[in-house]
């Protein structure tokens, strides 16, 4: 049971290791160059000066502390955005890439229903999305230690947590193209652009008449800047984020079950 997610967890660590090295690299640079921002400029008066339609897509409230610094600039950016568009590129190889290079016939050759692929190739995502969210976190608290900031660890450790479920439904993305369609390259491509799209759907659309439309996008449910400035945690969208994560598990399965595997 689980021998496939096992097997493609063990492959997918390796790469797991290496993007929380770099993200732990990433939230290092930011901590460090915080002091200089810090100490040299008014940073609520430097946001005035963007322009609002920035302020709103990059999600920006605050540089002013620590707090605001890293929701910006490490989790906006790097957890939202390079991450989201990350796991739903990794997803979008899945199923397509075994059915390109003709894998996946000798896949179902063994007694193992379409679905179960589908779940355990999905399932094997966590290894990858556990790692990068074990290393960050420490590298974020010692660093600030570090230049005599002080951070919530409760705060820390619940941006990382429900950050989880986001990384499921970017990665649910990408599952669902990997198996409409059965070329990796088209697979990714459509992936990276849906999720992107979703990105700046919801940050555009924020505050206006159509606002309920970006009700779609992942990006919705997971707010770094709420619950490190605030300390406000919304376990009704961690809900969202599980369903919109199953749904699209769902209709992959459903849509591979279907298709012919050439």
């Amino acid at each position: 049971m689980f021998e496939l997610s096992r097997y493609e967890g063990r492959t997918r660590v390796k790469g797991g290791v290496y993007l929380s090295i770099g993200l732990a690299t990433l939230a290092a640079l930011v901590i460090w160059v915080y002091p200089s921002f810090r100490d040299s400029m008014n940073m609520d008066e430097l946001l005035r000066a963007y322009p609002e339609p920035m302020l709103q897509v990059m999600g920006i409230r605050t540089m002013a502390s620590l707090e605001g610094f890293l929701a910006v600039e490490l989790y906006m950016f790097g957890w939202v955005i390079l991450l989201g568009l990350y796991f739903a590129y990794s997803a979008a190889s899945t199923i397509a890439d075994d059915v390109e290079r003709g894998r996946m016939e000798i896949l179902l050759s063994l007694p193992i229903s379409r679905a179960r692929v589908v779940g355990e190739k999905f399932a094997a995502l966590a290894v990858p999305i556990a790692l990068v969210n074990v290393l960050t976190p420490v590298v974020v608290l010692v660093g600030a230690e570090l230049i005599g900031e002080s951070l919530s660890t409760v705060d820390l450790l619940v941006v990382h947590l429900l950050s989880i479920p986001y990384l499921f439904a970017c990665a649910g993305i990408g599952l669902l193209a990997s198996v409409v369609f059965d070329r990796t390259s088209i697979a990714q491509r459509v992936a990276l652009g849906v999720t992107f799209g979703l990105f700046l759907l919801e940050s555009l659309l924020a505050d206006t008449d159509y606002e309920v439309v970006g009700a779609i996008a992942p990006m919705r449910y997971y707010d770094p800047n709420e619950i490190l400035l605030e300390g406000t945690y919304d376990p009704v969208s961690a809900g969202v984020l599980l369903a919109m994560a199953a749904i699209l598990l769902v209709a992959s399965a459903t849509w591979f079950t279907q298709i012919d595997v050439d």
